[in-house]
């Protein structure tokens, strides 16, 4: 996945010798410019492993109030993943993430869907925000920093 363009004039990381600090990461799809808000706009493998947490259960009545939040945080941590590899890295070169939720009632999904890119702990802050841009659509933002040395 591309990590595409910011949505302002700021860059979406930097690397400074072995250090990549990326900047905070929303759930806009690039090639549509769009919010994220649902499993449909995931890939067939996000699906796949977010029904493996006992998400995208294909009921209506359950999936419209846990997709968003649940949504948003697959397509964020994949998008810090692609830039991870687009650095050389990967995800095991993440050495902090700050995480900022529009409702902290979300952590709990957030923090079960982080652990299918994050099977061991990472230093991390979580703290709760009452907007982000570019629309209130936006649930989650994580910034991660990254040590590509050994």
């Amino acid at each position: 996945m591309s990590i595409g363009r910011p949505l302002a004039n700021y860059a979406a990381f930097r690397r400074v010798g072995d250090w990549v600090f990326a900047s905070g990461v929303i759930a806009v799809d690039p090639s549509a410019g769009v919010v994220v808000t649902g499993y449909g706009q995931l890939p067939a493998a996000a699906r796949q492993q977010l029904q493996t947490l006992g998400y995208d259960t294909g009921q209506l009545s359950v999936d419209v109030f846990e997709a968003p939040a649940v949504a948003q945080s697959w397509f964020v941590l994949d998008r810090i993943s692609a830039i991870a590899q687009e650095n050389g890295g990967s995800l095991d070169h993440v050495v902090r993430l700050v995480q900022y939720l529009r409702d902290l009632r979300h952590y709990p999904a957030y923090n079960r869907v982080r652990g299918l890119f994050f099977p061991q702990p990472v230093v991390s802050t979580v703290v709760e925000v009452s907007r982000m841009l570019p629309s209130d659509e936006v649930l989650v933002e994580v910034e991660a920093t990254f040590y590509l040395g050994r």
